[in-house]
């Protein structure tokens, strides 16, 4: 059963279950289910308990001082409306991230994960009957690329995320039946092939990802063990998909392209976000301590570009977590981003929970490698979906 403590926490504790299980499927569903909870924290008083509770995790005061460096960028930035946008984009950090942090609880964490594995399942039953041809392309899926209910660019680190679970679940559970052994088999099996025939490189890169860690924590014992059973894995796989799935062989083989190309053709997916990257990087050079401001990258980014690569298309972020940071807010951003990751890592250290410990983890690792590809913690889905498992794994309860 679902533990509360008071009439509202029960309130709360359902709301949260359901945010879990609707980010996969509506954003809309998902934003009104966190919002609700936010509402109703701010406006049932305790004002000064709440303050104590926030006050008390470190990982809260980080993601409020993370947010406030934004809001002060402000000062030196000359585009305020795009620095609003992003501000607006950084608010869960401020307002979500601490909430939840207090009232989510550790005892309930079956019922969230639950929740958002039976999501997945019905997000991945989607992706199959258009990939069958069953049901019409639709949103932002088509035969060639089923991924219906998001963009390939968000599902395939959900994707590469639901199969830690569930393996983590699978090798710290030995509570479990046999049939909800088949169950939880069948699950990873249908959506690791689920993942190569989706087209998001860096969930897939996520995925190899996440073996490795599964490989090191359960087997401690025996770390040359570990490393062996990762990379015979990860080969297997990616042999098996290269050879049967022409979605994943096109994706490597271009990615190979546009790499080896890059100096003939940097209009490519790969050969933009190099340059990207370069440009990114210059821009940071100039103003290393502080940023541009949270409102300046798009029109800083297109002076750098009009110097260094004119042919190349613009961006308003640079698709690295890394460089949009450093770039908007200089080394004192970049430290902010680093110190809520190392609260994390600490503070699942020191947590006697095994499945916990693990996914307190695994969690930060495959954020901060994911994060190389692309702004995860700008976009909704990923910068939810890293608030949400954050708030019970690190929270107070």
């Amino acid at each position: 059963m679902v533990t509360f403590d008071s009439p509202l926490d029960r309130i709360y504790q359902y709301l949260l279950i359901s945010a879990f299980f609707l980010l996969p499927l509506t954003v809309l569903g998902n934003n009104i289910a966190i919002w609700l909870i936010t509402i109703l924290w701010l406006s049932s008083g305790s004002y000064l308990k709440k303050i104590q509770q926030i006050k008390s995790n470190n990982l809260a005061i980080a993601s409020i001082i993370f947010f406030l460096i934004h809001f002060i960028s402000l000062l030196w930035t000359t585009n305020l409306d795009w620095g609003l946008e992003i501000l607006r984009k950084m608010l869960p950090f401020i307002l979500v991230l601490p909430i939840f942090l207090c009232i989510s609880k550790k005892a309930n964490k079956n019922f969230y994960i639950t929740a958002f594995l039976l999501a997945i399942a019905i997000s991945e039953g989607f992706s199959y009957l258009i990939w069958f041809e069953i049901v019409p392309p639709y949103k932002y899926g088509d035969v060639v690329n089923p991924t219906p209910l998001m963009s390939h660019i968000s599902y395939n680190p959900f994707l590469a995320f639901a199969i830690y679970l569930v393996l983590n679940k699978l090798f710290s559970n030995e509570k479990l039946s046999q049939v909800e052994r088949a169950i939880y088999t069948f699950f990873t099996l249908t959506m690791t092939f689920n993942m190569f025939i989706t087209g998001g490189r860096a969930g897939q890169v996520m995925f190899f990802a996440a073996l490795v860690v599964l490989a090191v924590q359960h087997f401690r014992s025996s770390q040359i063990k570990a490393t062996f059973i990762a990379l015979s894995t990860i080969i297997l796989i990616t042999a098996l998909a290269y050879s049967s799935s022409h979605l994943f062989q096109s994706r490597v083989d271009s990615a190979i392209s546009d790499i080896t190309n890059y100096n003939i053709d940097k209009n490519t997916a790969v050969g933009m976000r190099i340059t990207f990257l370069l440009n990114s990087f210059t821009l940071f050079s100039e103003s290393p301590l502080l940023g541009v401001g949270a409102g300046d990258f798009p029109a800083e980014y297109e002076r750098i570009n009009e110097l260094n690569s004119p042919e190349v298309d613009l961006t308003v972020q640079p698709h690295n977590m890394y460089l949009l940071v450093l770039a908007q807010l200089g080394f004192l951003g970049f430290l902010s981003l680093g110190w809520i990751f190392y609260l994390q890592f600490k503070i699942a250290m020191l947590t006697r929970d095994k499945i916990i410990q693990n996914i307190g983890i695994a969690m930060p690792i495959l954020f901060l490698i994911i994060m190389w590809s692309d702004s995860y913690l700008l976009g909704h889905y990923t910068s939810n979906l890293f608030i949400l498992f954050s708030s019970f794994i690190y929270g107070n309860r």
